[in-house]
């Protein structure tokens, strides 16, 4: 065992020519221009979120999400109009809350025994069920992108953490309220009351907040305005939950 394990005197010397020669291959890519640039870029574009969360914390901003810029870009515009939390009607904030994320108050951004169990799941090779609370849709929405990856989930939990910490939880159902995208080109309550009940945010009753927030997981295929029969019943669902909300939504309403 000894004599494999064994290294010559010949092995080991160019073990050590190696070592300044892979140190010096990598100073020379750092000295790139453009490597210094790629590098540098990915950096910010890591850290700027949490700025930003600080700079979201104020009530006056007004924040934008990716999927807005992305509308921006692509020369179609957006429908929001921005509500403060006063204005939204307590039938969508309760409807939002039962739908999305039923432990919002009790959590710190993150539902960990929910999202303990999706691991589980993935480990046994079973279907995995959504464990997004509401903390970790606003900051994906914000700074993230759709779709399902470990890159995306990895980037988004310190973030979500993050929002909570800085944000109360007013802001943060303010703010997520302001962004949800609730059809197409459409963000925000406001918006999506005007489009899909042509009235106010503030004045949604309990039936139009029900599916609104069952739009929530996908608005394009499920519109508020023409629910079909399963849409329905979620709503129907989510309405019962959302009256005997109590509880549930302490942080939000005493």
């Amino acid at each position: 065992m000894s004599a494999i394990l064994d290294i010559s005197p010949a092995e080991q010397h160019n073990t050590e020519e190696e070592q300044p020669v892979a140190r010096s291959r990598h100073r020379r890519m750092l000295s790139n221009p453009i490597v210094r640039r790629v590098v540098l870029t990915i950096a910010v574009l890591l850290i700027l979120p949490y700025f930003l969360v600080v700079l979201y914390a104020i009530p006056f901003i007004r924040p934008i999400s990716t999927l807005m810029i992305a509308d921006l870009a692509l020369l179609r515009g957006y429908d929001r109009q921005w509500t403060s939390f006063e204005d939204i009607s307590p039938a969508l904030v309760r409807s939002v809350m039962m739908s999305e994320d039923g432990q919002f108050c009790a959590h710190g951004g993150v539902d960990w025994n929910q999202m303990r169990g999706v691991v589980q799941d993935a480990l046994d090779g079973e279907s995995t069920r959504g464990a997004s609370t509401i903390p970790m849709q606003t900051v994906k929405n914000l700074f993230l992108w759709n779709g399902r990856s470990f890159l995306r989930k990895g980037l988004e939990l310190p973030l979500a953490l993050w929002a909570d910490f800085v944000w109360s939880k007013e802001r943060m159902m303010e703010i997520y309220l302001n962004v949800a995208e609730m059809g197409p080109q459409t963000y925000g309550a406001g918006a999506a009351a005007q489009r899909h009940f042509k009235t106010s945010a503030s004045k949604l009753n309990r039936r139009q907040a029900a599916l609104l927030a069952v739009s929530l997981p996908n608005p394009i295929t499920r519109v508020a305005s023409k629910p079909g029969r399963g849409m329905q019943r979620l709503a129907s669902l989510v309405e019962r939950r959302a009256q005997g909300a109590g509880d549930y939504i302490t942080c939000l309403y005493r």
